[in-house]
């Protein structure tokens, strides 16, 4: 049991990592500075090796997110943790578990009116 806590707060690490790798990357298009001739590199590691570094780690970290993912699935499925939150829960007090749809109110026919007589 200390065994799924442990690797959930390695996954919540792993996920802050890839948050803080996607926000440090460059972006690919054109930003506005590139429109008014101010392109000048302002990556943290360079113009091309940070990409490169940058775009590794963000691999690495993306995998380890999706595989973390899955495993934690189904170890908290297979450790009984699984269940809803809400499987088993007594409905509240002072409400019905479900309550039956109100009764349509009945609609008095009216007659359908008549077309006039013709006129001789």
């Amino acid at each position: 049991m200390i065994f799924n806590y442990l690797l959930t707060v390695l996954y919540v690490l792993v996920c802050l990592v890839l948050l803080m790798v996607i926000l440090l990357q460059q972006g690919k298009g054109g930003d506005i500075a590139a429109a008014f001739g101010g392109s000048s590199s302002q990556a943290a590691f360079g113009a091309r090796a940070g990409a490169t570094l940058l775009t590794r780690i963000t691999t690495v970290t993306a995998v380890l997110f999706i595989l973390g993912s899955l495993g934690l699935s189904v170890m908290w499925q297979r450790s009984g943790s699984g269940r809803s939150v809400v499987s088993g829960a007594a409905a509240p007090a002072g409400r019905p578990a479900q309550q039956a749809p109100a009764p349509r109110p009945a609609v008095p026919q009216q007659p359908a009116p008549q077309p006039p007589a013709p006129q001789k």
